[in-house]
């Protein structure tokens, strides 16, 4: 810093400030007084609160701007579902979002065949309630694990996560973006386990793992009305230690709990994980009330009862409590980490970046959308 004759100093009560045009860089324009010498050292912040304030200044209304905002625009919500036939895939999603939002239910003349190979297909709609809309997009896999071979059948869903990732990256690159980028990434893949009893299969421990580091994986027990309460338990268990053996990483993970009030929430999930779900969209009359319930010889197991399964517990995490924070997941961790990838790679290669190829006959996408 160069020397500064006094007269050169403006002088302010008990301290001076130089000129700011006689220092090199803004960050030199400093307090001369020494109680103010190391204030471009530490930027402190302070806290005003509500009982510090003058008088009202309106700064919650800036939630009711948001909501006025979302429930204008609306939000999307893409899920994929992933299992072998006969699990009980659509009626689950059925059961979730109380409305027929499946595959199945939405195709007319539709009749489930067993598929040579993979192929991913998937069904949007306009879910409207209490003025809230949401575009739901159901991605099915139809001919996973099905085959007496099913070696290497996770790599067409692997394919279309990353083509996802790849086609909102493309959108991010451009120079003129819209407004608002169309988002088809897959924000959570439920998975289902078929209630065996033992422990997990080869397949099922090979999808979670390649899977759980592209996507947010909950993995769950399906028609688990066939287990005793004993043996659900027990099931659990295993899978749960099946799951840490092989450095299975599924939703949520610890690393994400942002304070202690999330820890908490998250702990009593991760306690729960796998759920033993049951899905049906049949009512039924139990105790003079309408409930959605699966009849058998010895009675109804009510499917939102937490005493009979646990499907209350997945809808609450999928929908009323992280549906935001699988989105924010899905965003600023699994496709910032396949952005930093891509970009280091074209960087390397100085190569403008390409859409990944995808195989012929890998994906069938209809988009056909309906309002509820």
């Amino acid at each position: 810093m160069p020397h500064f004759s006094p007269e050169w100093k403006h002088n302010y009560g008990q301290f001076s400030i130089l000129p700011p045009h006689y220092f090199s860089s803004p960050s030199e324009s400093i307090c001369a007084s020494p109680t103010f010498a190391s204030c471009h050292e530490s930027d402190t912040q302070g806290i005003i609160k509500g009982r510090d304030l003058f008088g009202y200044v309106g700064i919650e209304a800036v939630l009711d701007q948001m909501r006025r905002k979302t429930m204008k625009a609306g939000f999307e919500f893409n899920i994929m579902v992933v299992g072998q036939s006969g699990l009980g895939k659509s009626t689950l999603v059925n059961t979730l979002f109380k409305s027929k939002v499946s595959r199945k239910s939405c195709t007319p003349n539709y009749e489930e065949k067993i598929s040579k190979t993979v192929h991913l297909q998937s069904v949007s709609h306009i879910i409207e309630e209490k003025g809230v809309k949401m575009k739901l997009t159901v991605i099915d896999t139809p001919g996973f694990g099905d085959q007496i071979n099913n070696e290497n059948c996770w790599e067409p869903i692997v394919q279309y996560v990353n083509e996802q990732y790849e086609k909102y990256l493309k959108e991010e690159l451009n120079v003129n973006r819209k407004k608002r980028i169309p988002d088809s990434r897959v924000h959570c893949c439920v998975y289902f386990l078929p209630a065996t009893g033992h422990w997990l299969r080869p397949i099922d421990v090979e999808f979670m793992r390649r899977l759980g580091k592209i996507v947010s994986i909950v993995p769950v027990i399906a028609k688990a009305d066939t287990l005793t309460l004993e043996e659900r338990l027990e099931f659990k268990q295993r899978i749960r230690q099946d799951l840490q053996a092989n450095g299975i990483r599924v939703y949520p993970q610890k690393e994400y709990d942002e304070d202690a009030e999330d820890r908490i929430l998250n702990d009593k999930i991760r306690e729960n994980i796998p759920f033993a779900v049951v899905g049906t969209d049949k009512e039924h009359q139990v105790n003079g009330n309408k409930v959605l319930g699966r009849k058998t010889k010895w009675g109804i197991i009510e499917v939102e009862n937490v005493a009979h399964c646990e499907f209350a517990h997945l809808r609450d995490l999928l929908i009323r409590s992280h549906l935001q924070d699988l989105k924010d997941v899905t965003h600023n961790i699994h496709y910032e980490t396949y952005r930093v990838k891509r970009l280091n790679e074209s960087n390397a290669n100085g190569v403008v970046l390409s859409p990944l190829t995808l195989e012929n006959g890998t994906l069938e996408k209809s988009d056909a959308e309906s309002h509820l």
